[in-house]
């Protein structure tokens, strides 16, 4: 029996997960546990998670994988260096973070010095560690894998091909040249200085028009060999200190563009609380498609190299679900798998396997078709915290019943949302990367017009042109989208159909869009049933789903849901099959 655990440590979404002979039985990240959105540093309360989820001690694992190598790519940052003047500081902050990284058998003695420590340590590279997350957990015995990101042990892509168990790598893009950077450059740039952010530029987006994209092409540089180059006149990384902040908190990245971006576009940034307008917006559209632009045009050059119709994807670009979403349309490849933390956080599960691959010589024999894989509560549990809180729901008015039908439950949840009630909807195992997938959802009707607008004034008074995503029956994509195919972490986006549009507004984006979620009755059978009442009531296969949260980590745990819940305008709160209502 071969325990493994992973680790994301040091960097934004910091994380553990265990395997055991190659089957991930949990994984979770740290900002779950710590409340800090994308917490930075040792993922400990994850760690001790993911022990006490298979109730082993800390002496059975084997060995400890974490997903950097500080010796990777050693002979081109010594060559970087010697050929280009850098800062001081610059250097300082690498060594620090390289130190810290070193530290991990320390970090294991200060949180779990109580406990006996057998385990070898091991070191993976960053980009490998991306591309084992995506391949080793996919449905593919060979495919094309590709990691693009913001950079990693001194590189910010990667590629190769995977067969079976092995994985060969065979190219990369090494700093200072970025994809990754440029999108969070321009998004600073676009006043968005939150760790994360580049999703508000994929969701502003469609309100512009591309008018800045030349510009954006003389920024991006497309090689011949499929690769891209930054022109480095217009961004900071590479040349003077950014200051990351890493360690224990939120994760704040520097400045990443110089003064000249400004003068080259002729628009000043924008400050964070300055209006919108229709200037950045065109911005925020150029960026996107140049990003698509690179993006296809390594995969053409990729697929052509390999001749291999199936793909799988990591590292933070992956998470570019509108630019996955056309890769069928705009490369050969017909398969694509993404898993659910495509980001930094999955690469906890990539540096697992990649141990279990190449040191135990593992079988490949587990295919991540869910995401469920975090903490859960029991009814148990649940009705002593209600018990506890009995005062404060009372004072809300709020009314409490347990209903053990699940039918019956569903049912009655399906008809709240059939008449414009918003839904705190919380059961089973908590997902596995950023989406909420229907365990830690809040959960709306697509058909009210109105139910973005109540949403945000009730519980997520967050940005109005950031949209909301629709889950829906596996078996009735191709009714409702352009495309029929496997989204089941939300990963991708999908044109609506010209027909289907105005019978779900609320989530069908301004360019008649969706990023949707395909739900299967064999991986969620609670959730699968609620939406197949619902489409019984009203002939819509389809929920608003956003994740269950206010302004905070999505929720772990049943006192962070009632919580919520207690401090917003939630009409009903479903805690596995307690439901606590508030009275009309």
């Amino acid at each position: 029996m071969t325990y493994i655990l992973g680790l994301n440590a040091y960097h934004g979404d910091s994380s553990a997960c265990l395997i055991r002979n190659g089957e991930i039985l949990a994984a979770a990240e740290e900002e779950r546990f710590k409340r800090v959105k994308h917490y930075a540093g040792f993922p400990s309360d994850a760690i001790a998670y993911c022990l006490a989820e298979v109730n082993i001690p800390l002496k059975d694992v084997e060995y400890v994988a974490i997903n950097s190598d500080p010796t990777a790519n050693r002979w081109n940052k010594i060559k970087y260096a010697l050929t280009h003047r850098l800062d001081i500081d610059l250097i300082k902050n690498r060594l620090r973070t390289s130190k810290r990284r070193r530290s991990i058998s320390d970090e294991f003695e200060n949180y779990f010095g109580h406990e006996e420590v057998r385990f070898k340590l091991h070191r993976v590279e960053h980009h490998l560690a991306h591309l084992s997350s995506a391949f080793h957990v996919s449905p593919y015995q060979k495919a094309v894998v590709v990691s693009v990101d913001g950079l990693g042990d001194f590189a910010s892509a990667a590629w190769g091909i995977g067969d079976n168990g092995a994985i060969r790598m065979d190219g990369k893009v090494l700093f200072p040249h970025s994809l990754g950077l440029f999108y969070q450059a321009l998004t600073k740039f676009l006043g968005f200085q939150h760790y994360g952010d580049e999703y508000k530029v994929m969701g502003l987006a469609p309100y512009g028009k591309p008018d800045f994209i030349d510009k954006m092409r003389q920024t991006v540089l497309l090689q011949n060999d499929g690769t891209f180059r930054l022109n480095l006149d217009y961004f900071w990384h590479h040349r003077e200190s950014v200051e990351y902040k890493w360690v224990n908190g939120v994760p704040v990245p520097g400045r990443l563009f110089s003064d000249n971006l400004g003068d080259f576009l002729g628009l000043k940034p924008r400050r964070e609380n300055e209006k919108l307008t229709q200037q950045h917006m065109n911005l925020a559209r150029s960026i996107q498609v140049m990003y698509e632009e690179a993006f296809f045009h390594l995969l053409n050059a990729l697929h052509g190299r390999y001749g291999t119709d199936s793909l799988c994807l990591a590292g933070g670009c992956a998470m570019n679900s509108v630019a996955n979403g056309k890769i069928a349309r705009n490369t050969p490849f017909k398969k694509i798998y993404i898993q659910s933390a495509a980001g930094d956080a999955g690469g906890a599960i990539g540096a697992a396997y990649t141990v279990w691959h190449q040191l135990k010589n593992g079988k490949r024999n587990y295919v991540m078709d869910h995401a469920y894989l975090g903490p859960h509560s029991s009814n148990a549990e649940i009705k002593e915290l209600i018990s506890v809180e009995e005062k404060r729901l009372n004072s809300q008015g709020c009314h409490v019943q347990y209903i053990e039908d699940e039918e019956d439950l569903c049912r009655r949840v399906a008809n709240h949302i059939a008449e414009g009630k918003v839904i705190g909807w919380f059961q089973g195992r908590m997902e596995w990367g950023p989406r909420a997938l229907g365990n830690r959802s809040i959960l709306g009707d697509p058909r009210r017009k109105d139910m973005k607008d109540i949403l945000n004034i009730k519980i997520k008074r967050r940005e109005s042109f950031r949209p909301f995503a629709p889950s829906i029956l596996r078996e009735r994509v191709l009714d409702w989208f352009e495309e029929d195919d496997e989204v089941p972490f939300m990963m991708k986006v999908f044109q609506i159909r010209e027909g289907k549009r105005a019978e779900i507004p609320a989530v069908t984006h301004t360019d008649g869009s969706g990023r949707l979620q395909t739900v299967y009755q064999h991986t969620n059978p609670r959730y699968y049933q609620l939406i197949r009442i619902f489409e019984e009531l009203t002939g819509v296969p389809i929920l608003l789903n956003t994740s269950f949260n206010e302004n905070e980590p999505v929720v772990c745990m049943p006192k962070e849901a009632l919580e919520c819940f207690l401090r917003t305008n939630m009409d009903m709160l479903v805690l596995e099959n307690w439901c606590v209502e508030r009275s009309q």
